[in-house]
């Protein structure tokens, strides 16, 4: 296991099999969850013992290949390469609150969903922990501004790497490490439902955000792929045992997708499909992805959507697009370069 994906306990069996007194394994931590790039940065460290973790414990740092920052919001895209040669997107948003780091969690996506760009070239692999925690890291370090929310809602499923997220949360939110707390958390699924069961048992803090996109099979089916092995009716039952279980209510996210999804009839649909379920409503204007026939609903339906909900007694609110200029939007996300960049 690479170290920065360990807890500070397994650091501590680590440099005690080593001979080292405990409070090194403290020290060592807190220096990883600063981003230092070398063991030769842990000053309080002796030379011999930072030799042997340089030689045992490679500290991998990602490189920045492009950096684009959006003339209209200030938002900033990150294309990070990996270690092993593979590229991530993360993108900072700012608001009012703070600065949120959207990160990814796999290297591309297996879901398959039609409006988004980050399934194109299909999975390559799951992150590890220390790669998503090296997103917030080094997005922190490089743009010199504060991190205090995430959101799960990058390149990959979240759900589809399961552990390696779970381990990921524990190490963020650790108070000897950058201490993000869960409730500046949010975690963004397609729907599989053995995961949101799974992630329940956890009883975490963090918000629950579920990529609905449509109210019924019939719709869903044709624009997400996931629909067929876990149904509407399936995962909307495992959103009320979610809330069942944790007491937090789910967020929705429902991309506006012009004749698709954005009827007053599918928004009347779903009012009874959600019915005595607290939730909270995200409408997203469908952003462009070049591969995809699909259109944004026009500002009218959009709207018109947004009322029938609240009139029904689900808050909705149309989520403002961050980052267009620069492919930073939802569903823009790529693991490397489009042709012809």
């Amino acid at each position: 296991m690479n170290i920065k994906s360990m807890t500070m306990e397994e650091i501590s069996h680590v440099l005690k099999d080593m001979g080292q007194p405990a409070f090194r394994a403290k020290q060592v931590y807190t220096w990883l969850h600063k981003g230092v790039r070398s063991y030769d940065e842990m000053s309080n460290l002796p030379k011999a013992l930072r030799d042997v973790l340089t030689e045992q414990y490679p500290i991998f740092v990602p490189e920045v290949v492009r950096k684009q920052e959006s003339q209209k919001d200030g938002t900033i895209k990150y294309l990070w390469k990996l270690h092993d040669g593979n590229c991530v997107e993360t993108v900072l948003m700012r608001y009012h609150y703070g600065n949120t780091v959207c990160i990814s969690t796999e290297v591309g996506c297996r879901m398959g969903c039609a409006f988004c760009a980050s399934t194109l070239g299909g999975l390559v692999r799951k992150l590890e922990p220390f790669e998503m925690l090296n997103q917030v890291l080094f997005t922190q370090v490089d743009s010199e501004l504060p991190i205090s929310h995430i959101v799960l809602m990058g390149i990959g499923e979240p759900l589809d790497n399961f552990d390696n997220v779970m381990r990921f949360l524990e190490l963020v939110n650790s108070a000897d490490g950058m201490n993000i707390s869960m409730r500046h958390i949010s975690l963004s699924t397609c729907g599989l439902v053995p995961g949101i069961d799974k992630l329940a048992e956890k009883k975490l803090q963090l918000t629950l955000s579920v990529s609905l996109h449509a109210p019924t099979d019939e719709i869903r089916d044709t624009i997400m792929p996931v629909n067929k092995a876990y149904p509407t009716e399936q995962l909307i039952a495992a959103c009320r045992r979610y809330y069942d279980k944790t007491g937090r209510r789910i967020s929705f996210e429902y991309a506006m997708i012009n004749g698709v999804n954005d009827t007053p009839e599918a928004a009347r649909v779903l009012l009874k499909r959600l019915k005595g379920l607290p939730a909270h409503m995200n409408l997203i204007p469908l952003n462009h992805v070049e591969e995809s026939p699909l259109k944004p609903s026009t500002r009218e339906a959009v709207h018109r959507f947004q009322n029938i909900l609240e009139d029904g007694g689900i808050p909705a609110t149309v989520r403002r697009t961050l980052g267009s200029d620069i492919d930073a939007s939802c569903g823009q996300l790529r693991r490397k370069y489009t042709k012809g960049e």
